[in-house]
């Protein structure tokens, strides 16, 4: 594949990119709306004709890493692994 090629890819591989960006900006202020909706209303749970919206509070727990280090540095330590992966980016 030639240069030409290449950097026609990365000229349509942008441009598609700008358009995922400006549809995740779309389906944000979307999400947005409904939930203020939801919100004014009272509920975590409505029918929207076919659709059932949710938007409720969930309860999880994780593991704090950085407090556990803090503590533990010597332990912690000893359970560090490296990795190596690939970054693709273009600039």
């Amino acid at each position: 594949m030639g240069e030409k090629a290449i950097e026609n890819r990365v000229k349509k591989l942008k441009a598609i990119e700008e358009q995922m960006k400006a549809l995740e900006v779309e389906a944000d202020k979307l999400k947005e709306e409904i939930k203020k909706e939801m919100e004014a209303r009272g509920t975590e749970e409505m029918q929207a004709g076919n659709f059932l919206v949710r938007w409720k509070s969930v309860i999880g727990s994780r593991f704090d890493s950085k407090a556990f280090q803090k503590e533990h540095e010597a332990l912690y330590g000893q359970y560090l692994k490296q990795t190596e992966g690939k970054r693709f980016t273009v600039a």
